[in-house]
């Protein structure tokens, strides 16, 4: 298979595993405990049917989007991954420079392989930085200072992991911190050459947005980076942090990783403009609902007075129909555009984003409808 050869994201999935080794691909694709969550972030799209309208002029289809004050070419943008190093050697600035071309918000990750004023130099798009408020209120403040610097468009509090998720994938492989690699992860290794070139090419795998806050300030800790970021996640956040970040950033302010109305309800409150309904890709709580069934509750909870998100499970463009229908303003997509990243770098990134552009066009034709605004819950029904 070639990268021509990958016509939706399934493809460009196994694309993905043929390149990586092994642990490398667990890690993107795997999540917590059983991973029933995992599964039903895109299974339960297959639950809701849409509704056509017919003999619409749909010769002239508009898929541009206001989100956050931003304007963007189509109703979904790309989420916040951590790591991306370990998928291809472009890293984050591949990601970046594709979604500046398509018109689209990229998110970079504080755990992200690239520093943050790098990305900014690299993509003229509009930008998210996603963010923790850590145990050391000084690092947070110093990213947000940074972003403030480097021009970035929005910020993105990340609320779902002061407890990592068990992701036991990862411990089969290990993926753990420190490594702990079997024999048949180590002959992965050994069978994928050119990941292992690249791979050295690019350099040690750093958090390259706080590494140097842990070199100035934790040098002598003996933890190394990711013990330091784990031993920063606080069980003590609450909505009063959420509110100080809100009023430390000043701008377009989003809570990624809440799940029902009455946590909407709080986001808004607290000063953000708009929340991403996701329960991190599967990856932390298994057992909790795929967030595009959590969008009709939460719409008729806040009305209009914040934007919604559907973050977890999209894999089509009828998928980005159907969460728009029942009442959010835009998508996210994560582990589809690493899956293209892996296979191909910043042209497989590209292509993907051109096929999810051209299958959402196709289905608004399709659905009758020409406009985004036109979409409600007229367009769609749960199956019987």
């Amino acid at each position: 298979m070639k990268l021509e050869d990958c016509h939706n994201v399934r493809d460009f999935r196994a694309l993905a595993k043929r390149a990586l080794p092994a642990p490398m691909f667990h890690y993107m694709d795997g999540g917590a405990d059983d991973e029933w969550t995992l599964h039903n972030n895109s299974a339960a799209f297959a639950r809701y049917e849409l509704l056509p309208r017919v003999l619409v002029d749909v010769s002239q289809i508009d898929l541009k989007t206001r989100l956050l004050g931003l304007d963007m070419a189509m109703p979904f943008f790309l989420s916040p991954t951590g790591g991306t190093q370990m998928f291809h050697h472009h890293k984050e600035l591949a990601v970046a420079r594709a979604a500046a071309a398509q018109g689209l918000l990229y998110t970079l990750s504080t755990v992200g392989t690239t520093k943050l004023e790098d990305v900014a130099a690299a993509s003229q798009g509009p930008k998210m930085f996603q963010v923790y408020v850590f145990r050391d209120r000084g690092l947070t403040r110093e990213l947000v200072a940074r972003c403030k610097a480097a021009g970035y468009d929005a910020l993105c509090l990340t609320v779902d992991t002061l407890v990592g998720g068990n992701r036991e994938r990862d411990l089969r492989t290990g993926m753990s911190v420190p490594p702990r690699f079997t024999p048949s992860s180590l002959l992965s290794f050994a069978l994928h050459p050119r990941w292992v070139w690249n791979a050295l090419r690019a350099g040690p795998l750093r958090m390259a947005n706080v590494a140097d806050w842990v070199q100035a300030n934790y040098a002598d800790s003996g933890s190394g980076i990711a013990g330091f970021i784990d031993a920063q996640f606080d069980r003590t956040l609450n909505w009063k942090d959420a509110e100080w970040l809100a009023q430390e950033w000043g701008g377009p302010f989003v809570i990624k990783g809440l799940m029902t109305p009455e946590d909407a309800l709080r986001a808004r409150d607290c000063g953000a403009g708009a929340v991403m309904i996701s329960n991190h890709g599967g990856r932390q709580l298994d057992g909790a609902p795929a967030p595009v069934d959590m969008v009709a509750p939460i719409r008729d909870a806040v009305g209009d007075t914040l934007e919604l998100v559907v973050d977890g499970g999209i894999r089509r463009g009828t998928d980005i129909v159907k969460a728009l229908a029942l009442g959010a303003d835009a998508c996210s997509i994560g582990r589809a555009y690493l899956y293209a990243l892996a296979a191909g770098g910043e042209a497989g990134v590209m292509r993907m984003l051109d096929l999810l552009g051209a299958e959402l066009r196709r289905d608004m034709a399709l659905m009758g409808c020409t406009s985004l605004a036109e979409l409600d819950q007229r367009f769609i029904q749960l199956r019987q």
